[in-house]
């Protein structure tokens, strides 16, 4: 059953919030102005949803109503089914979104894809990764800016870093992270063998300065020259970049700007996703058994998923959820996929509060 009053409680607080936005003395104060934009948009989803359901809600009970009257039986008998299923789909999306939610969801996203095991075929199948998640991201109207790329000799990627940005990017990618397989023939293959690889996927929420603070003292940086295929065509100076965090031991190199200054904010941007995402992961490991039961443990030894393409068949392993279209979904077609994969979650969330 729906909180009504909570919801009323929302709708109520809306408006007040669009009365106050229109007082001279908020718009005298810019900081304030802001403040109470930001909560006005967190809530316009939810309170419009809610006026939708009211409305089909009141339609519903006239149409009940009506079909004592023999004029209008006829019409609203077939009417009544269809708001009936409107009503229902729109409380399903109002508990939803009433549900608590991951102060990381609105952030923006670093993907970072690596080959695994299966040498060059595994690096081939990287950079079908990186293509499929950018055609999903195109469809949404997402950016994805490539930020540093480590390309493997015969083709494809060892490594790819891209930094996605756009509406509620991690909300939809967080369930990425772990390994993914691929099963397949390879073009270099003579007999028609299906060979196994694997790659890599991790989804860093993006961190800002004020998220990780990162003390200089803590950092080595090494200035280098481009490496890896057509590096010295690409880039003919020293401005590659190497920097490690050594309380961490992680390491960051970027190659891919012809400047060192811009390598080396972007190894620091990587570097800075790589820290917030270490903290989140510690700060939930005293929750570890609910995080495994939550669509996994999103862990990277974890195989999560396997793409079939002798059977044109994806499966992922963690809700046991297979389609028989794995040509659509290498193409972005992953509405279905990550659906299953959030009302998994959910379902978790929902379990744990009981």
């Amino acid at each position: 059953m729906l909180p009504i009053d909570k919801l009323d409680a929302l709708a109520a607080r809306y408006r007040e919030v669009n009365e106050m936005l229109c007082q001279p003395d908020v718009l005298a104060e810019p900081s304030r102005m802001t403040k109470l934009n930001v909560e006005r948009a967190e809530l316009a989803e939810v309170v419009g949803v809610y006026q939708e359901y009211e409305q089909v809600a009141d339609q519903l009970a006239d149409d009940k109503e009506a079909l004592s009257d023999p004029e209008l039986s006829e019409l609203v008998e077939a009417e009544i089914p269809e708001l009936e299923e409107k009503l229902e789909a729109l409380a399903t999306k109002l508990e939803e979104l009433l549900r608590p939610t991951d102060p990381n969801d609105k952030r923006n996203t670093m993907l970072e894809i690596r080959a695994g095991t299966g040498g060059e075929e595994a690096a081939l199948f990287a950079a079908d990764l990186f293509r499929m998640y950018s055609r999903y991201a195109d469809k949404l109207g997402w950016k994805v800016e490539v930020l540093s790329t480590s390309e493997a000799a015969a083709g494809g990627y060892k490594e790819i870093i891209a930094m996605v940005t756009g509406d509620r990017v991690y909300s939809r990618l967080r369930f990425e992270g772990g390994v993914h397989r691929v099963q397949r023939v390879p073009a270099t293959e003579s007999q028609g063998r299906i060979h196994t690889s694997t790659a890599t996927v991790a989804v860093l929420p993006e961190a800002d300065e004020v998220d990780v603070e990162i003390d200089e003292n803590d950092i080595e940086f090494q200035a280098t020259g481009a490496g890896g295929p057509g590096g010295q065509h690409v880039n003919t100076t020293n401005s590659a970049v190497i920097i490690k965090h050594v309380p961490s031991g992680i390491q960051v190199r970027c190659q891919d700007e012809r400047s060192q200054h811009k390598n080396r904010a972007r190894a620091m941007q990587i570097l800075r996703a790589k820290l917030l995402d270490r903290e989140i992961a510690a700060a939930a490991e005293s929750e570890a058994a609910e995080r495994r039961g939550m669509v996994g443990s999103g862990e990277r030894s974890e195989k999560i998923r396997t793409y079939n393409y002798p059977q044109n068949r994806v499966t992922d392993h963690r809700v046991g959820l297979t389609l028989h279209k794995l040509d659509q979904v290498v193409e972005g077609d992953l509405d279905e996929l990550f659906g299953a994969l959030r009302a998994d979650f959910q379902a978790a969330l929902l379990n744990r509060a009981d």
